[in-house]
């Protein structure tokens, strides 16, 4: 059986361990461009032994920004100094990932540490969001335009010049953001998606947006090269999405070449009663692994090496994302293989330390 500290290899890439560093917003970034913030917050965690290094949500279009200081890459001019934070992940052994998103009805608001409201209308920074259905996040949030099928295919183009431009700037694994309440998981959930046209009502329908944006991104994304994507395994509401659908979509998704199933949950309504704690999430990746026979990754509050172990030896993933706990311990892979007895080298330059 696989353990933490084995390789994974998927299609032509090999990872040096199943430890991963989720995509975590940072909020630091003027225009859409990445710069040494990014840089030096992903390259430590590379250094720190992580086996992959996926970049946070990072925007298709400038109205797909969560907040105004998201990172993007919806133009051309975006890729060099991405490459930059791809060239130094892959220089200390870690595989460079980037997920790729459109926030929808979440778009436009400030930053956490700013109090992450929606930006009201007449501020300088407000831009129109847009959404499967107006229907608003909150009663706080501006209500989103509905998009038309000729806006929703525009999209759906974002996505694809974003796949070309993430493989221009060095990355080897993408990772569609299909989760959290941003726009794609908007489309599946029947919470937010009430649409009467092909892409609302049934579940066929309903994933359609996210299918055709996958089958599309194949055309530019190297068969070589892992795709993957991250959907909210339920919506933790009642009426919303279930484990079972996610289980239904990755058996789909595993027809279309899809490589890994990212297996969060929750986000899409703000009143879903989530059951956080270690692991909470560790029994959506391991229902996905199993009934749909494809791999997965898990996320959520994982901090003790025994437990990260432990997932992966019992098969309930493939990959184990840590977020916060990466936020607090750039070291973290590091560490464990000392807690867990396993030889794994730091880097020449911190040998004295470890």
């Amino acid at each position: 059986m696989p353990t933490l500290f084995d390789p994974l290899t998927i299609r032509s890439i090999t990872l040096r361990n199943r430890i991963g560093v989720s995509p975590m917003c940072q909020y630091s970034y003027t225009d859409g461009f990445s710069n040494d913030w990014q840089l030096v917050h992903l390259g430590a965690r590379a250094t720190g032994g992580a086996g992959l290094v996926i970049a946070e949500a990072t925007a298709v279009e400038a109205r797909g920004r969560i907040t105004p200081y998201d990172v993007g890459i919806w133009d051309d001019a975006h890729i060099a100094p991405l490459k930059k934070v791809t060239a130094f992940i892959k220089s200390q052994g870690a595989m460079a990932g980037i997920q790729v998103a459109h926030a929808g009805r979440k778009a436009c608001t400030d930053k956490p540490w700013s109090g992450g409201s929606p930006i009201p209308a007449g501020d300088g920074r407000f831009w129109q969001t847009v959404a499967p259905s107006a229907l608003p996040y909150t009663s706080e949030h501006q209500t989103p335009h509905e998009l038309t099928k000729k806006e929703i295919n525009e999209i759906q183009s974002h996505f694809v010049s974003a796949a070309k431009r993430a493989l221009d700037a060095g990355f080897e694994w993408l990772e569609l953001h299909a989760a959290h309440g941003y726009l794609i998981h908007e489309f599946y959930s029947p919470l937010s998606n009430h649409r009467t046209d092909e892409y609302g009502g049934s579940f066929e329908n309903r994933i359609r947006f996210m299918t055709e944006i996958l089958a599309a991104i194949q055309t530019v994304w190297p068969k070589e090269l892992p795709l993957t994507t991250r959907i909210s395994g339920t919506d933790w509401s009642e009426g919303g999405w279930t484990v079972q659908e996610s289980i239904e979509l990755a058996k789909i998704l595993k027809g279309m070449g899809v490589d890994l199933i990212d297996c969060s949950s929750g986000g899409n309504v703000a009143d879903a009663k989530v059951p956080v704690g270690p692991g909470y999430q560790v029994p959506i990746s391991e229902a996905v692994r199993h009934e749909a026979s494809i791999a997965t990754a898990t996320v959520g509050m994982i901090t003790a090496p025994q437990h990260a172990d432990e997932i992966i030896r019992n098969g309930r993933a493939d990959i184990v994302l840590l977020g916060r706990e990466f936020l607090r311990d750039a070291y973290w892979p590091l560490h464990a293989a000392k807690t867990l007895g396993v030889e794994f080298k730091a880097p020449p330059q911190y040998l004295r330390a470890f």
